[in-house]
């Protein structure tokens, strides 16, 4: 299998070296070329065609989001990671960038007091994405397939139960997938919404911020001990998994710190455990774009525990990681494409509540 090729662009001669010592050392991986501003690397995606481009957000001359609408408006396919700071500034400009169809991001790593804590952090988050992002030409198995006859799309409901909560989960590729989803869902959808989006912290609060203002629902960072109530939808905030917790006849967000999960924290398979835990059968479910397998574990204790799960298609998702898993194992009830999966949820959530006799 030929090598992934990636051309890296940043302003600074250190993050260049570091970036290029990070991904040469894995033999799948090979760095086509540098460039130290936007205009080089155009000239230089021209030159040398890469599989994949890591990006820095903040350079001069050209920057990166005005290298990013140009790459997409000449090579609208190519893969394009951005290389951002965790400050509020740096999160804030990529999801500018996702918005704008960066594929993913990876945050710069700073005071580690070690290159080779540095080098070894990069990797770690670097270069599973360029696979994942690259599945064709890196020499990992090939992408999970549904079952063939456990999970085709349907198009009556799962079972009888009502639908009382609306989980979801997704990762790289969810900000725009969330960006599309969530708007459609109604000021007057009747069930609250609890999602899990790996970012860090910050990310996530100005994701819900972001996402607040074009959504009649109101979209919040989770909070300890707020108590679930329709028209919300809570995503988990950065580095803490989010789950649910009855406190008599209320349910109240729960936030912990507990060891990561499929290396995740927030992980969505805490979430969806918690959330069957508590709502059983009247759970839907829905995995939307994604790396790794977060979800699938998590799907499995909301169909043994009698509800439903949707996943996004492969087409629509920018990676068809954790849906395609969760497909694999044949725990989706249905396999959409994302532009359709608001109205399912809506279809779905509505003729459960017709079928239990509760008119909304």
């Amino acid at each position: 299998m030929a090598a992934i090729r990636v051309l890296i662009v940043d302003d600074s001669v250190v993050v260049r070296k570091v970036l290029c010592e990070a991904l040469s050392l894995d033999a799948s991986i090979e760095v086509a070329g540098t460039a130290a501003d936007g205009h080089i690397a155009l000239a230089k995606i021209r030159q040398l065609n890469p599989d994949l481009v890591t990006l820095d957000v903040e350079m001069p001359v050209m920057s990166g989001l005005e290298t990013l609408t140009e790459i997409r408006r000449l090579y609208p396919k190519l893969p394009v990671i951005m290389f951002s700071t965790l400050t509020e500034r740096g999160a804030a400009t990529t999801l500018d960038a996702l918005a704008l169809g960066a594929s993913d991001y990876v945050t710069k790593p700073s005071d580690t007091g070690s290159l080779q804590l540095t080098l070894s952090i990069i990797r770690q988050e670097l270069i599973p994405k360029v696979k994942a992002l690259c599945p064709g030409r890196s020499s990992r198995g090939p992408r999970a397939r549904p079952a063939t006859d456990a999970t085709p799309p349907v198009a009556a409901a799962h079972g009888g139960s009502r639908v009382d909560i609306l989980a979801i989960g997704t990762s790289t590729g969810g900000p725009t997938a969330l960006g599309e989803l969530l708007p459609a869902l109604p000021s007057d959808f009747p069930v609250p919404v609890v999602i899990v989006q790996h970012m860090p912290p910050l990310f996530t609060r100005l994701l819900a911020e972001r996402l607040n203002k074009k959504c009649a629902l109101e979209i919040r960072e989770g909070e300890p001990g707020e108590e679930l109530c329709v028209g919300h939808a809570w995503i988990a905030p950065g580095d803490y998994h989010m789950v649910l917790e009855r406190q008599g006849t209320t349910v109240r967000l729960g936030l912990n710190r507990e060891a990561p999960e499929n290396s995740c924290r927030p992980a969505v398979d805490a979430l969806f455990r918690s959330v069957a835990a508590i709502f059983g059968a009247n759970v839907l479910a829905v995995v939307l774009t994604g790396m790794g397998a977060d979800g699938v574990r998590g799907c499995e204790v909301v169909r043994q525990q009698g509800g439903q799960v949707l996943v996004q298609d492969e087409e629509s998702s920018v990676v068809w990681g954790m849906p395609g898993q969760v497909a694999a194992a044949g725990y989706a009830h249905g396999i959409f494409p994302l532009q359709a999966i608001a109205g399912e949820i809506g279809r779905r959530v509505q003729a459960s509540r017709t079928v239990a006799g509760v008119r909304k």
